[in-house]
C-alpha cells in the first residue's frame, strides 16, 4: 500500500506548474487529490484519472472566504473528509523584478493578499473537519528567497517570511488536535510560468552556481518532501521548514 492511500488532500494552485506536479504525484502515492485554483483544474484532473487516481477539481479564489468554503464542502461531498491541506497557490511568475521603492502599492498588497491571506483562508476553512477526524496534515509552501533578502521581489519575499511564522503560530495552536502543520522552502524551480518569463535565464544561472548541487530545480525535485510531510513518516514533526533547493540555502 502506498504511503498515502486513502488520504483526501487538496492542493490550491495546481493547475499547472509546481501544484501540477505535487497533484500528480500525489496521486500517483495514492491519496484522493482536490485540485484548487483560479485557472482550470480540469486537465490535471483528466491525467490523474487517466493514470488510475483520483481527482477532483474546482475553480475557486483563495482570497475570497465563500470561494474556500465551497471548496471545502464539494471536497467532503465528494471524498467524506480532508486529511492534507498543500497551500501552493501565490503570485511571483507574473511579477516584475525590481528595486522595493519601485513596487506599486497596489501590487505590494495584491501579492500579499494571495499568499498570505489565502493561506490562512485555507487554513481555517479546513481546521474544523480536521479537529473532528483528530488528525490532519498541513505544507505550506514558503520559498529559499526568506533566507537570502533576494533582492527585486520585496513583497514576494515578505510574503513568504510570513508563511513561515504563521506556519510556527498555527502548529502551536493545532498540535493538541492532532494537526501537524509543516512548510517546504523551494528554490528557483523551473515551472510552466518561470520559463515564461524573460528574467528566468539569468536569475537561473546565479542561483545553480550557488548551489552544493549544480543543476536546475525541476518540479518533481520537491514532490518526496511534500509527500513526506503529508505522510505518517513525519507524524512527529511539526512547526518545521524543509528548505529544498540543492543546497543553496543552508537552514
Amino acid at each position: 500500500m502506498s504511503r498515502l492511500s486513502n488520504r483526501t488532500i487538496i492542493v490550491t494552485g495546481a493547475a499547472r506548474g509546481i501544484g501540477a506536479a505535487y497533484a500528480r504525484a500525489l496521486a500517483a502515492e495514492g491519496a484522493r487529490v482536490a485540485i484548487c485554483d483560479v485557472l482550470d483544474p480540469g486537465p490535471v484532473v483528466a491525467d490523474i484519472e487517466a493514470a488510475g487516481g483520483e481527482a477532483i477539481g474546482a475553480v475557486c479564489d483563495i482570497t475570497d472566504t465563500a470561494s474556500v468554503a465551497d471548496l471545502v464542502a464539494q471536497v467532503k461531498t465528494r471524498f467524506g473528509g480532508i486529511d492534507g491541506l498543500v497551500n501552493n497557490a501565490a503570485i511571483f511568475a507574473a511579477l516584475t523584478p525590481r528595486p522595493f521603492e519601485q513596487i506599486p502599492s497596489e501590487e505590494f498588497d495584491r501579492v500579499l493578499q494571495v499568499n498570505v491571506r489565502g493561506t490562512f483562508e485555507c487554513i481555517r476553512a479546513v481546521l474544523p473537519g480536521m479537529r473532528g477526524q483528530g488528525y490532519g496534515k498541513i505544507v505550506n509552501i514558503a520559498s529559499g528567497t526568506v533566507y537570502k533578502g533576494t533582492p527585486g521581489l520585496l513583497h514576494y519575499t515578505a510574503s513568504k517570511g510570513a508563511i513561515i511564522a504563521l506556519t510556527r503560530v498555527v502548529a502551536r495552536e493545532v498540535g493538541g488536535d492532532g494537526i501537524r502543520v509543516n512548510c517546504v522552502a523551494p528554490g528557483f524551480t523551473l515551472s510552466e510560468g518561470i520559463l515564461d518569463a524573460e528574467e528566468t535565464a539569468a536569475i537561473n544561472r546565479a542561483t545553480v552556481a550557488s548551489r552544493c548541487l549544480p543543476r536546475d530545480q525541476q518540479p518533481d525535485d520537491l514532490n518526496g518532501a511534500i509527500g513526506f510531510l503529508l505522510s505518517a513518516e513525519s507524524d512527529f514533526m511539526t512547526g518545521q521548514v524543509m528548505v529544498v533547493d540543492g543546497g543553496s540555502v543552508m537552514n
